[in-house]
């Protein structure tokens, strides 16, 4: 084991990152606009903030060489934004945000990827799709949310629940709000549990023809739709998803500094563990020069590092490729990784080709989202209200 005074990875020449920021910025200018240029002052407002946020974080991720810290900033603003945005949209087209049984019957449910686990094998063995939603017209269309989480996967594995998951941004925002952890103990075998959730809540939407999950577990529902309380099991359910989005959303996440829902509940956070098998990317540690010093053990939201992690030389199965563990090694002793290359080898370059897929996600999944976001808010500031 080497004890040298290597340093942590640095950024790029600024120079370079110029060059790549400009390739980004054209990249980004025809996916936020389309090709064209809103007539409303609003929407162009908000177009031209959308797109100078998002490529000054591109340019500070490449020159600083820290990832996480301006990954979180993107991927925070986008969970708000995915509420103001959702939210409104509901008023608009329900008046509420609540779920009537019309809307179900109609199919006008817009589609989460958090019912993917749950849609699999109903659709294999019926030929049918578990969720009242839209399959290729409407907001958040089955086929768009399926199509986005095949090219995410491929891609990023389940780096997709730290640069798409617009849920995540949420307890990953919560997670930083203290300094220091107040509870500094837990104990590992607690990020099991999502598959135990993730197995339940497929064998049971395959009995009953029904996404489990979203019935009863999901804490997001307190922040996006859910059904309007009529019965006695409608109250218990809204109890369940507002106790579990303040606990696992808020509470626990600023407590411990752990992205504690993520870790430790989402059944789609599970599955997408597995695919981490199957994509390009990677996360590694380079054993020779790891001085066993813990830091990444200590800062990691998901507990997917480990002192096995270290003998090893990469975390464990649960990695969402977030960057904290690359950002906080003093020695420059992890990095992200393309499968098949030697851990020793180009790492700048891997950085780069993860950055520019992930980044590159986030964006497609996020521009039209932050920019409604805008408009929303501009709204409010303009007519008192959000809503049109």
């Amino acid at each position: 084991m080497r004890t040298d005074t290597h340093q942590a990875p640095q950024g790029e020449g600024k120079g370079r990152t110029i060059i790549l920021t400009v390739m980004m910025a054209v990249i980004t200018a025809i996916m936020f606009s389309h090709g064209k240029i809103p007539q409303d002052p609003k929407e162009a407002i908000a177009l031209i903030v959308t797109f100078l946020f998002a490529n000054t974080l591109f340019f500070l991720l490449i020159y600083t060489g820290k990832t996480d810290r301006y990954r979180a900033v993107y991927f925070s603003t986008f969970a708000v934004a995915l509420i103001i945005s959702f939210i409104s949209h509901m008023f608009e087209a329900r008046g509420s945000m609540s779920l009537s049984e019309a809307k179900v019957l109609q199919c006008e449910v817009p589609f989460c990827h958090l019912v993917i686990p749950m849609t699999l094998v109903p659709m294999a063995l019926t030929k049918t799709i578990i969720f009242p939603g839209s399959l290729i017209g409407g907001y958040a269309s089955i086929a768009s949310m399926f199509v986005l989480w095949i090219g995410a996967t491929l891609a990023l594995g389940r780096g997709f629940c730290s640069w798409g998951c617009f849920y995540g941004g949420l307890d990953d925002g919560f997670s930083r709000v203290l300094k220091r952890p107040v509870i500094k103990k837990i104990n590992p075998k607690w990020i099991y549990l999502p598959f135990a959730v993730l197995l339940f809540v497929v064998l049971t939407a395959a009995a009953y023809l029904s996404p489990t999950y979203c019935t009863w577990f999901c804490p997001f529902k307190a922040v996006t739709e859910f059904e309007a309380v009529t019965s006695t099991k409608i109250l218990i359910q809204t109890i369940i998803f507002v106790s579990l989005f303040i606990g696992l959303v808020i509470v626990l996440p600023i407590l411990t500094k752990r992205r504690t829902q993520c870790a430790f509940l989402c059944p789609f956070g599970a599955m997408q563990s597995l695919t981490n098998k199957i994509n390009v990317f990677d996360v590694r540690i380079d054993k020779e020069k790891c001085v066993k010093c813990k830091r990444c053990i200590q800062v990691c939201p998901t507990l997917s590092m480990s002192e096995e992690s270290l003998e090893q030389g990469r975390p464990r199965i649960t990695c969402m490729k977030c960057g904290k563990c690359i950002d906080n090694c003093p020695k420059g002793a992890i990095s992200y990784h393309v499968k098949g290359t030697d851990v020793a080898g180009n790492n700048r370059a891997y950085r780069l080709l993860f950055l520019f897929a992930a980044f590159l996600f986030i964006s497609i999944f996020s521009s039209h989202i932050i920019q409604d976001g805008i408009i929303r808010v501009l709204k409010l500031i303009t007519t008192g209200s959000m809503i049109s």
